[in-house]
């Protein structure tokens, strides 16, 4: 344990997939369709909607910003004009799009849920990684992972790592020159119990890295974010009262963790309560890389 969270602020949906950008947080709310952002006071401000609702957010390099939309499975931009069409992924995705990861070159790493966890009984499916590049062009570049969520690309862009949240493990590949990926390995595991349901496990949800190459994640099972090393040692532990579905290192020295908690999703049964918050609690150790 590392100390005790402070509310930056609440009253939110299921806030997912922050990001630290031009000196606010940013992150989607999935239950409210809504892109926005958090400064440090805590105040807010709606980006844009996302009818198909919100997940993964990236930046091109010319500063325009990239949204996956969830439930249509597309990769949007955000335009002068409004939302814009980057690519339609249906032919790619197993089913819905979720968390990605954007590199200097613009070219965003996009996971998805592998099948329907919503309706019971749920029966977990190994699922993609999709790349598109900055002109539309996608195509899969890793496959046979179970639940790809958060990711995070190291700061000399050699490397993506992959959290496979019902497999309870963090997978790590190599970036070869034309985005591709090569020599997947499993980065950290946490059990042997493989593809399967991530209750009573640690299901690495939104992940981020800091300066020391560890992996904060945020495991909704146990209510715990936890930092940990390559091979899957765990240095430390901050519990939280609501599960965290994702955590960012951001502020104006990256050692601000943010960490996005929500309500508990009940297979079946969609929550729609507005209990959802962003949390922070200050560390040592400054982040790194991307996003």
């Amino acid at each position: 344990m590392i100390g005790q969270t402070r509310v930056l602020v609440d009253g939110l949906g299921s806030p997912e997939c922050p990001r630290w950008h031009n000196g606010k947080l940013w992150f989607s709310d999935m239950h409210t369709g809504l892109v926005m952002t958090v400064d440090l006071d805590g105040h807010t401000e709606v980006i844009v909607e996302v009818p198909g609702k919100p997940a993964g957010l990236g930046w091109l390099p010319d500063g325009r910003l990239l949204v996956v939309s969830m439930q249509d499975r597309r990769l949007l931009r955000l335009d002068a004009i409004g939302l814009v069409d980057v690519a339609d992924l249906h032919e790619l995705a197993s089913f819905h799009c979720n968390d990605m990861v954007v590199d200097p070159q613009g070219r965003a790493y996009i996971g998805n849920f592998g099948s329907d966890f919503t309706i019971p009984p749920y029966i977990p499916k190994l699922a993609e990684v999709i790349l598109v590049r900055p002109d539309g062009q996608a195509g899969v570049v890793a496959d046979g992972l179970a639940f790809p969520n958060g990711s995070v690309i190291t700061p000399d862009g050699n490397t993506l790592i992959v959290a496979e949240t019902f497999a309870a493990r963090l997978a790590a590949f190599t970036i070869k020159m034309d985005g591709t990926l090569s020599h997947h390995i499993k980065w950290a595991q946490f059990d042997n119990l493989g593809l399967g349901s991530a209750f009573g496990r640690i299901a690495p949800d939104g992940i981020c890295l800091d300066a020391e190459n560890a992996i904060w994640l945020a495991s909704p099972i146990g209510a715990q974010v936890l930092r940990v090393l390559k091979g899957g040692t765990i240095t430390h532990r901050v519990e939280t009262a609501y599960p965290p579905y994702a955590c960012m290192l951001g502020g104006p020295d990256r050692r601000t963790l943010f960490i996005l908690t929500g309500p508990v999703i009940e297979v079946g049964k969609p929550s729609t309560k507005s209990i959802g918050r962003i949390e922070t609690i200050q560390v040592d150790i400054p982040g790194t890389g991307y996003p």
